[in-house]
């Protein structure tokens, strides 16, 4: 699944260590959802579009 997750994460100057820190995962976590390596749960996909203030579609695309 591709996602824009790298990018939204980079406009507001956050590292990996910080974004995981808001969405309770570790910072590899975030990684491999970056890396397109993980796709996130339902739930956590929706934590980062809360945290992000994106439409959940807008930032992970099939």
């Amino acid at each position: 699944m591709k996602n824009s997750v790298r990018d939204l994460r980079g406009q507001l100057s956050w590292t990996q260590a910080d974004l995981a820190g808001k969405l309770g995962v570790s910072r590899q976590t975030v990684n491999a959802i970056e890396t397109e390596k993980y796709d996130p749960s339902l739930p956590l996909a929706f934590k980062i579009a809360k945290i992000f203030r994106r439409p959940v579609e807008e930032i992970f695309r099939a």
